[in-house]
């Protein structure tokens, strides 16, 4: 009698603390991983390096990069002549100007296109609607949605194969995601979450991303093995 081969998923994979910790997870589930970058016109490079460096570690069955650019668009200060505020805190109710427009729609459709070439049918991304900076595409309301999408609008849901999109990190603290990393064996040294690091990649130490990842070790009880500015 044979075992079942290893069930096959995509990881949005972009370089960051998040999307690592994800596709550890994903891995340690028994889920054979194929990583997808999204170099989508962003300020800075150094995220897609390291993406490539975590996709290494992992040692993923493939790891894809695909390049857009974003920046013909702009409307965010990630992709547009827009200075990146220093961290605030922010309500529900306010998006901050670093929102990307439609970022992570984009990213799940392109996610989504692989894997039904692959018969791939669970995608992970490292979405989180407690210690985030307040994007409505990090929401469960918009995975749910976009779960539903991707039943209705491709042959392989249509044919009654069924998609899932997995967001391990959706309800966890930055601490929580931090410690599970740990657990899992995740070198957070090879991340990176600034959103306005200098010409060197060096993290800037106050934006959103940077101040919420610090308290996040800060909380989790450990050092960040990255270096910063400020």
């Amino acid at each position: 009698m044979t075992s079942e081969s290893p069930k096959k998923a995509v990881i949005l994979l972009s370089g960051g603390l998040d999307s690592y910790t994800t596709a550890a997870i994903a891995q340690s589930q028994g889920f054979d991983c194929y990583g997808l970058t999204i170099g989508y016109g962003q300020r800075h490079n150094i995220e897609l390096d390291c993406a490539n460096k975590v996709a290494a570690r992992l040692d993923l069955q493939d790891h894809k990069t695909i390049k857009l650019d974003l920046r013909l668009f702009g409307g965010s200060a990630l992709t547009d002549e827009i200075d990146v505020p220093d961290f605030e805190d922010h309500s529900e109710a306010e998006i901050p100007v670093t929102y990307v427009p439609a970022r992570n729609t984009i990213m799940l459709s392109l996610a989504l296109g692989w894997a039904e070439v692959l018969e791939a049918f669970d995608i992970f991304i490292g979405a989180n609607a407690v210690d985030y900076s307040g994007y409505p595409d990090c929401r469960p309301a918009f995975i749910q949605a976009f779960e539903s999408l991707s039943n209705l609008a491709t042959k392989a849901g249509v044919e009654g194969s069924k998609f899932t999109i997995h967001t391990p990190l959706i309800d966890l603290t930055k601490a929580e995601i931090i410690q599970k990393g740990l657990d899992l064996g995740v070198d957070y040294s090879l991340t990176h979450s600034c959103y306005n690091p200098d010409k060197n990649g060096v993290a800037c130490g106050h934006c959103d991303s940077c101040i919420l990842r610090l308290k996040g070790f800060e909380q989790a009880g450990v050092s960040d093995p990255i270096t910063y500015a400020a």
